[in-house]
């Protein structure tokens, strides 16, 4: 019997890349994605590479969103082996200026949507005999803030926590939890930072995309393939014996 992973933020960017990578491995795949029709254009997309594949449309900062999500799963492959807590925002901005609506909106998708999919997926592994597997997005962020992203880098130390604590209480369920923490990925989540930087630090269009990529000691950005691959590996079985570790992704950005 096929297993069967949820992606959160499925339907693009490195939610996409995990999605399709999982569906190669072998998973039935939902997509979580408060975009429906792109999630529909996503499932069509995959069915053409036989991947098996459903989206649902949810609001990860929502619980009963997560809880539907799961069961919406649950209703149609019998199962969730998988949770990929990967949807998220980003916010670029002085910490002087964040305010308290700015703060509100990331906590909720970033913290909040990640203990919600948590908690959602938990409640449905635990009647499962060999429970399963939640995989959070962190970033190097959490682990060194960034100048500009201190609002967005709180939250991702916040999911590193969140990934430790869930592993502990958890394991006794067969549940492990990991993360992934990527590094300078080429999606549309970069091309907004790079677009505050030019507005907060007087750089021209793409110029902070170019300086942080010259920084990557494998002289290359990142893609989502690059973020799935790992993604791949927590998912799969040979990663039984890993709980409660947040994974750099990065091409040696950040090297602790």
């Amino acid at each position: 019997m096929s297993k069967v992973a949820v992606i959160t933020g499925g339907a693009q960017g490195i939610g996409k890349g995990i999605a399709e990578r999982l569906g190669t491995d072998g998973f039935k795949i939902v997509i979580n994605d408060m975009n429906l029709d792109l999630a529909n254009e996503t499932v069509d997309e995959f069915k053409k590479k036989d991947i098996d594949a459903i989206a649902v449309k949810g609001d990860v900062s929502k619980q009963d969103d997560q809880f539907k999500t799961v069961s919406d799963a649950v209703e149609k492959f019998g199962s969730v082996d998988v949770f990929v807590n990967n949807a998220g925002i980003d916010q670029v901005e002085p910490l002087e200026e964040v305010t308290p609506e700015n703060l509100e909106k990331i906590f909720n998708v970033n913290v909040f949507g990640t203990l919600y999919g948590i908690q959602a997926a938990a409640k449905q592994m635990k009647e499962q005999e060999d429970g399963g597997k939640i995989i959070n997005a962190c970033s190097i962020a959490g682990k060194t803030a960034f100048e500009l992203l201190g609002a967005y880098s709180s939250t991702k130390f916040a999911v590193n926590g969140l990934t430790q604590a869930a592993a502990k209480e958890l394991a006794q369920h067969k549940i492990k939890v990991n993360a992934y923490c990527p590094g300078i990925v080429g999606t549309s989540m970069w091309d907004r930072i790079d677009a505050k930087m030019v507005e907060y630090k007087n750089m021209e269009p793409g110029q902070a995309w170019e300086e942080q990529v010259k920084q990557i000691p494998l002289e290359r950005s990142q893609t989502p393939e690059d973020v799935a691959n790992l993604v791949s590996y927590l998912a799969s079985s040979d990663s039984d014996y890993m709980t409660g570790q947040a994974i750099n992704i990065d091409g040696g950005l950040e090297v602790h």
